[in-house]
């Protein structure tokens, strides 16, 4: 499968359908994925979320029907699946920075945004990224978070697994087994938390359940931050995308033992 030939045509979709209400069901159904992992994807390739794209073009085909048509405002905001005009007027000032009454006296600040168009001729190598596929039951754990971003995390979480993991040890004795990241919203924010974790209880820390899942195991010939962050890179930026795997909607883990690093990905059955 083509990946990228097949975002295409969902893109198409898209553009056929933005004066319709868009299930997202459908738009997983063109990738033959859940609509999770059909987020994810896309995301992942484009970092915009599916519901930004989706409502930037919108915005983008309005301001040009203001200009070119005499549609009342009103009907130009229920046919881009507004409920009113006060809401689509917020909207579109916002991306546009011109109030919808004023276009056509000053068309010159409308703002287009474009259809994206994946490059077909694009290859994505996921050969070289050797992977194991398990079974786990209910994970118990028990953890401190800090709340960080994506732009922030790759220096925020080593920085915080050192602090946890130096303060446990010498009150505890306990080396620290398991880091997660648990996002806000995956596809509308980039604010997150790193999470460190332990699989016994211990004073200060919160309790976390982890469902039973079966997972993606990447795994890391060490516990090196930079080396970790290298391979989830590559996960993510290549083998998520041609991978037919339906991901699950619950935190991906890190476990830390025998001086490896086990990167893991929920999966549904």
């Amino acid at each position: 499968m083509n990946i990228y030939k097949s975002l295409n045509e969902m893109v198409s979709y898209i553009e056929n359908h933005l004066e319709d209400k868009i299930e997202y069901k459908e738009l997983a159904a063109i990738l033959g994925v859940n609509e999770y992992t059909m987020q994810t994807i896309f995301n992942l390739l484009t970092n915009i979320s599916i519901s930004d794209y989706i409502r930037k073009r919108r915005l983008s085909n309005a301001g040009t029907d203001l200009y070119q048509t005499d549609e009342k405002i009103i009907d130009i905001a229920l046919k881009y699946q507004y409920e009113n005009a006060t809401s689509f007027s917020r909207a579109f000032e916002k991306f546009h920075e011109i109030k919808p009454s004023e276009v056509r006296k000053n068309p010159e600040k409308l703002k287009i945004y474009t259809k994206i168009v994946f490059d077909e001729q694009n290859k994505l190598e996921n050969q070289d990224i050797p992977y194991s596929i398990i079974e786990q039951e209910e994970l118990v754990l028990y953890g401190k978070g800090t709340k960080t971003t994506e732009q922030k995390i790759s220096k925020v979480a080593p920085e915080f697994f050192k602090k946890i993991s130096e303060k446990f040890y010498d009150r505890y004795g306990r080396h620290t087994p398991y880091g997660m990241t648990v996002y806000e919203d995956r596809f509308e924010s980039d604010k997150l938390e790193y999470w460190v974790l332990y699989d016994v209880p211990m004073p200060g820390l919160k309790k976390y359940i982890i469902p039973k899942s079966k997972w993606l195991l990447f795994h890391i010939s060490n516990q090196t931050a930079k080396d970790i962050q290298a391979v989830t890179n590559r996960v993510y930026e290549q083998f998520i995308p041609s991978c037919k795997y339906n991901l699950r909607p619950i935190p991906e883990l890190e476990h830390y033992h025998n001086d490896v690093t086990d990167f893991l990905i929920p999966i549904e059955d």
